[in-house]
């Protein structure tokens, strides 16, 4: 926690754009106490906002949420003004105008002769660099990042972003403040994408990729995302909700400002849905159709099969003992050994292992075991309702339909996945990690930092890193090099930090 003390509540805040984002954070502030200064270009745009953010108020009290006289004076606290010149006893500015960089610079210079010199700028950006848009300034150390998420009265994330001359002082005083208003604040680096816009971006890559390798439909992809890992959407109807030309063009300016790494390569099935006109929701089409009487694909699920031959459980992994809380009730026959060879079961020839990244063909071949199965990862083998699975191509069809049974017995629902170099929760866990991972080595943020981030701002079942070491960092380290060799790419080099973690024996929250 900082030290620095937050602006005090009779502190002037002002906003300037009265949009959804701007009215939102305006109601944020106003309800933290502070008196609130709202401006907007358009006329009456203000007043009207206003009203909606009362109206909001008044529906919280209404729930029981807030205290009706609470609700009362913060609306009371709201005042639309009409002109910069209006802001001049502003103690902070908080801009969310138009994504472009002129836009900004040129109200933040106009700014520079109006407010006191004490007055702070926070610009609201989620993408242009906080560097660029001070380069303008007189004084670029009073301007930060004060980047919320829409809808800013719910989402709990705060990036307070610090550009190439952002005082130190400045920063903190954001995070300080951005606290006092019931946030969670994280400091980042003006880096592209911040935390949440660039760690998040292998969420939707691999997904991407599995897809365009046939590896299993889109209904697919997200069930198992949902009902495995955990995630509160899927990739595909996330990004159908984000609108595929926001998602597409966030990808694409990372892609573009990390020089075109292959990390952040944007896909051809998204900018092909761009071209179409098929944003997702608010098109009424994208990966899924939103109009009137569609329905909703189903996931693809494996038919029920019988379990017929005894089971043999190596170990005592999580999943390991899901197998054995089943099938012991159920009277299955079965029995435990030790692990040896990282496998988790056999039954009717096929030997079970979880998924390492490479497909279960190659492993086959690598290892000389022909019935190979590989299962993905869940978040919580207590819970998940469904797994993923591949087959060898060498796999004898009896075995495969064995280790179906096993899984069905064990109380998932088995959806096949083709078989694809890693499944779909632990490649996209891997990435993620790998760049949280990164995004800390760089000195953007810390590492409690960048799992707060994705924790709260895109509401990620649990931190990239977090997770990192629940799988094991040389579990993570070792599912990232078999895909890079597999497809030869520079898209999955490891990260230094994951490096040294493993090299030194320790887990990165160490």
């Amino acid at each position: 926690m900082s030290k620095t003390p937050p602006l005090p509540k009779s502190a002037v805040i002002a906003v300037v754009g009265a949009g959804a984002m701007g009215a939102g954070i305006a109601q944020v502030a106003a309800a933290a106490g502070h008196p609130i200064k709202l401006l907007d270009n358009r006329p009456g745009a203000a007043a009207m906002a206003i009203e909606g953010i009362r109206a909001q108020l008044s529906k919280l009290a209404d729930k029981g949420k807030m205290a009706p006289e609470a609700a009362k004076a913060a609306g009371d606290r709201l005042q639309p003004v009409e002109h910069l010149t209006d802001l001049a006893d502003a103690a902070l500015v908080i801009e969310a105008i138009v994504e472009k960089l002129e836009a900004k610079q040129n109200l933040y210079t106009e700014l520079e002769s109006i407010t006191r010199p004490d007055c702070l700028f926070g610009t609201n950006t989620s993408s242009i660099s906080v560097t660029a848009i001070g380069a303008a300034l007189q004084r670029p150390e009073r301007l930060a990042g004060l980047h919320f998420f829409n809808p800013a009265p719910l989402m709990a994330l705060v990036e307070i972003v610090s550009g190439l001359a952002t005082d130190p002082q400045v920063a903190e005083t954001l995070y300080s403040t951005a606290n006092s208003w019931g946030k969670t604040a994280v400091h980042a680096k003006s880096t592209p994408g911040f935390i949440v816009n660039r760690v998040a971006r292998p969420y939707y890559a691999e997904a991407l990729r599995l897809a365009q390798e046939g590896a299993a439909d889109y209904a697919t992809i997200d069930a198992v995302m949902r009902e495995a890992g955990g995630f509160r959407m899927g990739p595909f109807e996330l990004m159908d909700m984000i609108g595929h030309d926001v998602n597409y063009a966030v990808t694409e300016s990372v892609w573009r400002a990390f020089y075109n790494d292959q990390r952040f390569l944007p896909s051809l099935i998204q900018k092909d849905l761009v071209d179409a006109g098929f944003f997702g929701r608010k098109s009424g089409r994208g990966f899924y159709s939103y109009r009137e009487g569609a329905t909703r694909p189903e996931p693809q699920t494996e038919k029920p099969q019988s379990l017929r031959e005894q089971v043999i459980l190596f170990g005592d992994s999580p999943l390991v003992t899901r197998m054995a809380d089943h099938l012991g009730p159920a009277n299955r026959p079965f029995k435990r050994v030790p692990e040896t060879d990282g496998r988790l079961a056999e039954v009717d020839g096929a030997v079970i292992y979880t998924s390492d990244g490479r497909s279960a063909t190659q492993r086959a071949f690598e290892t000389g075991v022909s019935n190979t199965v590989l299962v993905d990862i869940v978040l919580d083998y207590t819970k998940a309702t469904r797994i993923a699975m591949s087959v060898a191509n060498q796999c004898d069809a009896n075995a495969a339909a064995a280790a179906v049974a096993l899984l069905q017995e064990s109380g998932f629902a088995v959806s096949r996945f083709a078989d694809v170099p890693g499944l779909p929760v632990v490649r996209t866990v891997a990435m993620l990690a790998n760049e949280a991972a990164d995004a800390v080595n760089q000195g953007v943020c810390s590492v409690a930092g960048a799992d707060a981030a994705m924790r709260l701002g895109v509401n990620y079942p649990q931190g990239p890193l977090a997770w990192a070491d629940q799988l094991g960092v040389s579990k993570t380290r070792e599912v990232l090099m078999n895909l890079g060799r597999c497809y030869g790419e520079d898209r999955y080099r490891v990260s230094p930090l994951i490096q040294h973690c493993v090299f030194a024996s320790r887990n990165i929250h160490d």
